[in-house]
């Protein structure tokens, strides 16, 4: 479903104003800044982005430890939807953490998210829990989900 024109290559520095930007508009009150952005590459967090051209389709980024991976966002662009940007995405970070070793990936969710929800059930995703109050400016319970690699 995604076009040729769409390629898959690091998130870099100079791209995270648009992604603050896309933050923005897909989150509202939790999107992350673009400092906390930089705080996630410079940490050495495994960040990957869907382009077209140099525009940022969506990004996706992920936490590796001992024998784990944990997805701290993904995200698309609400004008590049249905295009598979998501999907392509999600192949991508389940590949990378597989590579590198992983036996499970967890993720948090938004319970009230309903269409990210869906796409993690597609991949084989289970809830495990529930963390209360887990998004500070809004209030918002999350979903804590599994997914057996």
């Amino acid at each position: 479903m995604v076009d040729g024109r769409v390629r898959l290559g690091r998130l870099r520095w100079w791209h995270l104003a648009a992604v603050a930007e896309m933050e923005k508009e897909i989150f509202g009150p939790e999107a992350w800044s673009e400092a906390l952005l930089w705080t996630e590459l410079s940490a050495g967090h495994d960040y990957r982005a869907a382009f077209d051209g140099e525009t940022v389709l969506g990004y996706a980024g992920m936490a590796l430890g001992p024998g784990e991976a944990w997805i701290n966002n993904i995200a698309v662009d609400p004008r590049a939807r249905r295009r598979g940007v998501a999907t392509l995405l999600m192949d991508d970070l389940l590949a990378r953490a597989r590579a590198a070793g992983a036996k499970a990936m967890f993720l948090e969710v938004a319970v009230d998210n309903e269409p990210a929800q869906r796409l993690y059930d597609r991949y084989g995703f289970y809830g495990i829990g529930v963390r209360k109050n887990y998004y500070q400016n809004t209030g918002t319970d999350a979903a804590v989900m599994r997914m057996d690699l």
